[in-house]
């Protein structure tokens, strides 16, 4: 009978999943028109457009990468000071929509910029340096992140063995550190490259003569409403991201885990520690200088004419409705947080903690597979799935689009907390008569609740800040508050935009605050 709950569970959660990854992606796919092909891919555009998402991507991602990793060797490998401060001051940049630094970036060094002015030096942002600026700014705390936590399991008794064998600090790093990183490098770099190739925010207000492929199936499907060539360019983006997911899912099957001996110990080294410090303080300031920006500019008359203090660009923002748009956004953060953590953790309850067969492994590929399909992808598939269902038009389908973006994220944290539990403990709760249901809400998810707290912080922080997923399926009352910063841009209203910015860094502040005083109350609780 028990076996028989978990197997139509398994089945129930399987067909939801079905329907709402696998069926919209394959209505994607058959909506293409074929006369289509020779007009996108035989034309000359199709080349440039090509040639300035690659060439854009690839040095965006490898300066991202880089930039995660200094950072993180420096926080992480020396005794600088305030290392906390510096790790929450790197992931600012993940509290605001990727098109908001573009937005920074533009006040900052435009052809009107405030530095331009100052300065009186023009950079030519507009292009391939705007494009690349901007991508670096908001995807390298996503490398950070995952390399800050791959240095925390480096063994050091393999350093004291080659301090032993004589070897200097950098052969150690060469010989060492650099294969210990591998893995996470060639995880950090294919996600990085996704987000940069598949994001149309940055190049949309930076690129200026410079299209995009993504910029391209925006156009096509919001301004043109052509959805076959949208469809047709959203296959385009998805190839890298796929490509992607089969080399991580390689690395991940074909790695092997080292168990940490000893903890990693950090010599004494003032030049290093000043050196650090220095470089890691610069960074921050410079990434923190486009924030600043439209902080700044949120309170000014009109940029860049009168850059008097005023609260007119509030106010006039308000009474275009930024209110309701920002109770949109919350509303839609907070139920894809609360729902996003229902579903993916009982998903990863399902893969991780019974054996289901080929159910359960199907189940498992396509809740990971979520990772290798773009927002702007997903969306577009929403809509040619999902038009003239009851809910098309009403935020359910946002909610459903940004859990299933998210999806894998969550779904892979609840799946690993729940994977170190011993392997035989169903047998011995079954043994003892007690029912799943007793060992998920008695055991797992008392023992995993701040797994569990990161799932809803992720879950509600991308929520608030994608404009990707969502762009194709928000209209006037359902819109989410960052898709207004698009179209106030486009309304040369950069003042109200800026506002917009500070708006959702704000309320994600706010969250991870509560989030955090609530995490710190629970751990207390279990303690006690």
């Amino acid at each position: 009978m028990k076996n028989n709950k978990l197997r139509t569970s398994t089945i129930l959660v399987l067909a939801i999943l079905c329907v709402t990854v696998v069926f919209p992606i394959i209505t994607l796919l058959m909506s293409i028109n074929l006369a289509d092909f020779k007009e996108v891919f035989g034309s000359q555009q199709f080349m440039t457009l090509l040639k300035n998402s690659v060439v854009t991507t690839l040095i965006a991602t490898v300066l991202s990468v880089t930039l995660a990793m200094t950072l993180a060797w420096c926080l992480n490998r020396s005794n600088m000071k305030a290392k906390n401060i510096f790790s929450v001051w790197f992931t600012l940049p993940m509290l605001i929509p990727s098109i908001s630094h573009a937005m920074g970036l533009l006040l900052l060094l435009g052809d009107n910029g405030i530095l331009t002015n100052v300065l009186g030096i023009n950079i030519g942002l507009y292009g391939y340096t705007g494009i690349i600026m901007g991508s670096i700014l908001y995807s390298f705390p996503v490398a950070f992140l995952l390399l800050t936590d791959s240095y925390r399991y480096e063994d050091y008794t393999t350093y004291e063995s080659a301090q032993v064998l004589g070897l200097t600090k950098f052969q150690q790093f060469v010989s060492i550190t650099l294969p210990n990183l591998k893995r996470p490098l060639i995880s950090a770099f294919f996600a990085v490259f996704t987000m940069i190739f598949t994001d149309y925010g940055v190049p949309l207000i930076l690129g200026g003569k410079h299209m995009t492929l993504s910029v391209y199936m925006y156009r096509e499907v919001i301004g043109l409403l052509n959805f076959s060539k949208g469809a047709l360019i959203g296959t385009v983006l998805l190839i890298p991201a796929v490509i992607a997911f089969i080399v991580d899912l390689k690395q991940s099957s074909s790695s092997n885990q080292s168990t940490v001996v000893k903890p990693y110990n950090i010599q004494e080294n003032k030049l290093r520690d000043v050196i650090s410090t220095i470089y890691s303080f610069v960074m921050a300031f410079l990434v923190s200088l486009p924030i600043m920006a439209f902080i700044y500019l949120s309170f000014v008359k009109k940029f860049p004419i009168d850059m008097s203090f005023s609260l007119d660009n509030i106010r006039h923002s308000f009474e275009l409705g930024v209110g309701s748009y920002l109770l949109n956004s919350i509303t839609i953060a907070l139920l894809s947080a609360i729902f996003g953590v229902v579903i993916t953790y009982f998903t990863a309850y399902l893969t991780s903690r019974n054996s289901g067969g080929k159910s359960k492994m199907v189940l498992h590929l396509i809740a990971i597979i979520t990772l290798a399909i773009p927002g702007v992808v997903l969306g577009l598939a929403y809509v040619l799935f999902f038009n003239g269902t009851f809910f098309y038009r009403t935020l359910l389908i946002l909610v459903l689009v940004n859990i299933t973006h998210f999806f894998a994220s969550p779904y892979l944290l609840a799946y690993n907390s729940l994977k170190k539990f011993n392997s035989n403990l169903e047998d011995v709760s079954s043994s003892l008569g007690i029912s799943s249901l007793k060992m998920l809400t008695d055991v797992y998810i008392p023992c995993t609740q701040d797994t569990i707290i990161e799932m809803f912080t992720y879950m509600f922080v991308n929520a608030m800040v994608t404009i990707s997923a969502v762009s194709f399926l928000a209209n006037l009352r359902t819109m989410p508050i960052a898709l207004l910063i698009p179209q106030f841009d486009s309304q040369s209203l950069i003042e109200g935009a800026a506002f917009i910015s500070v708006l959702i860094l704000v309320i994600n502040l706010i969250a991870k605050l509560i989030i955090n005083v609530y995490r710190k109350y629970a751990v207390n609780t279990v303690v006690e």
